[in-house]
């Protein structure tokens, strides 16, 4: 897929979405409903990234509003973290799914899609200006770090990169997949302790 070529960076995040909803960067706007950009305030000190939209996403308009979200909501309001005072967004910004009778199957993005779609992250990055941004998954870690990260190995260790403090853990859609298992509490335990460390640096009391 050759990525078309960039026309210039805008000046403010209101500009930015309003040139998202008509990208055709990659082909995932052809069976989506719309762009689901980044909701937040210029300035916000916390910036989440998560994979992709949902179904949910797509057809609301908003970043994790679905299943995963009202579980990421929750975590977040256990350690503290106000959602409205925070920056959310995805890595790449159309539903990528497959059709199975009615349902809309969700389908991992290509890397090719990562990279089409990062030229609009780095912009909300550049205009939030965060003190840390927070990779929910795999595929937020890969399109913040330009390259294939292994969670396990990263999580919950604030990395510097690029003059960006980067937290890579979890996206909430796999606390959901392990709801009915022995490793659930585990592993919500150690996202909210990540989440702890988060809202330490919206506070400004990170050491």
């Amino acid at each position: 897929m050759t990525v078309p070529a960039i026309t210039r960076r805008q000046q403010n995040l209101e500009q930015v979405c309003a040139e998202a909803r008509t990208c055709r960067r990659c082909e995932l706007y052809q069976n989506a409903t719309q762009t689901v950009f980044g909701e937040g305030r210029t300035g916000a000190r916390v910036f989440f990234v998560a994979e992709q939209p949902g179904d949910k996403e797509d057809i609301g308009g908003r970043p994790l509003i679905g299943p995963a979200g009202r579980l990421f909501d929750a975590c977040l309001n256990e350690v503290g973290i106000k959602r409205e005072r925070c920056y959310i967004t995805n890595a790449v910004k159309h539903f990528r799914h497959t059709q199975r009778g009615k349902r809309r199957i969700h389908q991992r993005p290509s890397t090719s899609h990562i990279e089409a779609c990062r030229w609009w992250l780095q912009q909300e990055i550049d205009l939030v200006e965060p003190r840390i941004i927070v990779a929910l998954g795999a595929v937020a870690a890969r399109s913040l770090l330009g390259k294939p990260v292994k969670i396990a190995a990263t999580r919950g260790r604030p990395l510097e990169f690029e003059n960006h403090i980067i937290l890579v853990t979890i996206h909430p859609s796999y606390l959901l997949r392990l709801r009915a298992e022995t490793g659930f509490e585990r592993e919500r335990s150690m996202f909210l302790t990540e989440l702890t460390k988060v809202a330490e640096f919206e506070c400004g009391t990170e050491t």
